[in-house]
Protein backbone atom coordinates (compact mmCIF):
# COMPACT_ATOMS: atom_id res chain seq x y z
CA UNK A 1 0.00 0.00 0.00
CA UNK A 2 1.15 3.80 -0.84
CA UNK A 3 1.75 6.02 1.51
CA UNK A 4 -1.85 8.44 1.95
CA UNK A 5 -2.81 11.64 3.58
CA UNK A 6 -1.50 12.07 7.03
CA UNK A 7 0.91 9.38 7.35
CA UNK A 8 4.23 10.16 8.10
CA UNK A 9 7.11 10.02 5.88
CA UNK A 10 9.11 7.19 6.66
CA UNK A 11 12.55 7.42 7.85
CA UNK A 12 15.38 6.50 4.72
CA UNK A 13 18.78 7.67 4.30
CA UNK A 14 18.97 9.85 0.56
CA UNK A 15 22.11 10.91 -0.66
CA UNK A 16 23.53 14.50 -2.27
CA UNK A 17 26.60 16.35 -3.26
CA UNK A 18 28.08 18.74 -0.95
CA UNK A 19 31.34 18.96 -0.90
CA UNK A 20 31.63 15.73 -1.63
CA UNK A 21 28.83 12.64 -1.55
CA UNK A 22 26.55 13.34 1.91
CA UNK A 23 23.91 11.20 3.59
CA UNK A 24 21.02 12.88 4.72
CA UNK A 25 17.95 10.93 6.23
CA UNK A 26 14.30 11.82 5.88
CA UNK A 27 13.53 13.43 9.13
CA UNK A 28 16.59 15.91 8.47
CA UNK A 29 14.48 16.59 5.02
CA UNK A 30 11.24 16.64 6.47
CA UNK A 31 11.26 17.61 10.46
CA UNK A 32 10.02 20.83 11.49
CA UNK A 33 9.13 22.21 7.55
CA UNK A 34 7.28 22.59 5.60
CA UNK A 35 8.12 20.68 2.18
CA UNK A 36 7.37 19.55 -1.44
CA UNK A 37 9.07 16.68 -2.46
CA UNK A 38 8.68 16.04 -6.52
CA UNK A 39 9.83 12.34 -7.63
CA UNK A 40 10.74 11.81 -11.28
CA UNK A 41 11.32 8.24 -12.96
CA UNK A 42 15.13 8.93 -14.48
CA UNK A 43 16.84 12.23 -14.48
CA UNK A 44 17.72 13.51 -18.02
CA UNK A 45 14.44 11.63 -19.46
CA UNK A 46 12.36 13.74 -21.43
CA UNK A 47 9.09 14.76 -19.73
CA UNK A 48 11.37 15.26 -16.62
CA UNK A 49 13.91 17.48 -18.31
CA UNK A 50 11.70 19.14 -20.26
CA UNK A 51 8.63 19.96 -17.73
CA UNK A 52 8.86 18.44 -14.30
CA UNK A 53 12.45 19.58 -12.92
CA UNK A 54 12.00 22.82 -15.10
CA UNK A 55 8.45 23.83 -13.72
CA UNK A 56 10.16 23.61 -10.29
CA UNK A 57 12.72 25.59 -10.97
CA UNK A 58 10.70 27.82 -12.56
CA UNK A 59 8.00 28.58 -9.59
CA UNK A 60 10.94 28.03 -7.02
CA UNK A 61 10.83 31.77 -5.67
CA UNK A 62 6.64 31.26 -5.61
CA UNK A 63 7.46 28.00 -3.03
CA UNK A 64 9.90 29.75 -0.69
CA UNK A 65 7.90 32.93 -0.20
CA UNK A 66 4.73 30.65 1.56
CA UNK A 67 7.87 29.02 3.51
CA UNK A 68 7.86 25.67 1.31
CA UNK A 69 11.25 24.04 0.38
CA UNK A 70 11.30 22.11 -2.41
CA UNK A 71 13.08 18.75 -2.97
CA UNK A 72 13.28 16.68 -5.86
CA UNK A 73 14.13 12.61 -5.49
CA UNK A 74 15.20 10.21 -8.52
CA UNK A 75 16.51 6.61 -8.55
CA UNK A 76 19.51 7.75 -9.69
CA UNK A 77 22.87 8.56 -8.31
CA UNK A 78 24.09 11.41 -6.58
CA UNK A 79 26.06 12.51 -9.43
CA UNK A 80 23.57 12.10 -11.89
CA UNK A 81 21.35 14.67 -9.86
CA UNK A 82 24.08 16.84 -9.37
CA UNK A 83 24.76 16.93 -13.13
CA UNK A 84 21.07 16.94 -14.20
CA UNK A 85 20.55 19.97 -11.25
CA UNK A 86 23.36 21.83 -13.46
CA UNK A 87 22.04 20.97 -16.93
CA UNK A 88 18.48 22.91 -15.91
CA UNK A 89 19.86 25.41 -13.82
CA UNK A 90 18.86 24.26 -10.35
CA UNK A 91 18.60 27.22 -7.68
CA UNK A 92 20.39 26.77 -4.69
CA UNK A 93 18.34 25.58 -2.27
CA UNK A 94 16.43 23.42 -4.65
CA UNK A 95 17.58 19.96 -2.76
CA UNK A 96 18.54 17.46 -5.43
CA UNK A 97 18.36 13.75 -3.48
CA UNK A 98 19.30 10.42 -4.83
CA UNK A 99 17.39 7.16 -3.77
CA UNK A 100 19.70 5.17 -5.30
CA UNK A 101 18.44 1.81 -4.38
CA UNK A 102 15.16 2.96 -4.51
CA UNK A 103 14.76 2.22 -0.51
CA UNK A 104 12.59 5.48 -0.35
CA UNK A 105 10.24 5.13 -3.23
CA UNK A 106 9.93 1.58 -1.87
CA UNK A 107 9.18 2.52 1.37
CA UNK A 108 6.39 4.91 0.22
CA UNK A 109 4.98 1.80 -1.78
CA UNK A 110 5.33 4.52 -4.88
CA UNK A 111 8.21 2.25 -6.70
CA UNK A 112 7.08 1.35 -10.55
CA UNK A 113 8.81 -1.74 -12.61
CA UNK A 114 10.76 0.18 -15.29
CA UNK A 115 12.59 -3.14 -16.40
CA UNK A 116 10.65 -2.86 -20.33
CA UNK A 117 12.94 0.65 -20.97
CA UNK A 118 16.49 -0.92 -19.24
CA UNK A 119 15.80 1.14 -16.21
CA UNK A 120 15.22 -1.12 -13.49
CA UNK A 121 13.09 -0.24 -10.45
CA UNK A 122 12.52 3.73 -10.60
CA UNK A 123 10.42 5.96 -9.31
CA UNK A 124 6.61 6.78 -10.22
CA UNK A 125 6.04 10.42 -10.94
CA UNK A 126 4.66 12.01 -8.11
CA UNK A 127 4.46 15.05 -5.81
CA UNK A 128 3.74 15.72 -2.41
CA UNK A 129 3.97 18.25 0.53
CA UNK A 130 4.03 17.58 3.90
CA UNK A 131 4.33 19.30 7.27
CA UNK A 132 6.68 18.57 9.93
CA UNK A 133 6.70 14.95 8.52
CA UNK A 134 3.23 14.31 7.84
CA UNK A 135 1.60 13.86 4.20
CA UNK A 136 -0.61 17.25 3.60
CA UNK A 137 -1.16 16.49 -0.32
CA UNK A 138 -0.23 13.45 -2.48
CA UNK A 139 -0.01 14.08 -6.19
CA UNK A 140 0.49 10.40 -7.89
CA UNK A 141 0.61 9.82 -12.00
CA UNK A 142 -1.43 7.88 -13.68
CA UNK A 143 1.30 5.68 -15.82
CA UNK A 144 2.76 7.61 -18.65
CA UNK A 145 0.90 11.25 -17.43
CA UNK A 146 2.15 14.38 -16.26
CA UNK A 147 -0.93 16.35 -14.94
CA UNK A 148 -1.53 16.86 -10.87
CA UNK A 149 2.65 16.44 -10.13
CA UNK A 150 3.43 19.43 -12.08
CA UNK A 151 4.88 22.72 -10.16
CA UNK A 152 1.33 24.91 -11.06
CA UNK A 153 -1.00 22.58 -9.54
CA UNK A 154 1.35 21.78 -6.47
CA UNK A 155 1.29 24.99 -5.57
CA UNK A 156 -2.78 26.03 -6.79
CA UNK A 157 -3.45 23.29 -3.42
CA UNK A 158 -1.22 25.37 -1.44
CA UNK A 159 -3.66 28.40 -1.54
Amino acid sequence: MSIQIGDTIPEVTLKHIHDGVRVIDTPTVFSGKNVVMFAVPGAFTPTCSEHHLPGFVARFDDFRSRGVDVVCIAVNDPFVLQAWGESVGVPPGLQMLADGNADFVRALGLEMDASAYGMGTRARRFALYAEDGVVRHLFVEAPGEFKVSSADNVLAHLD
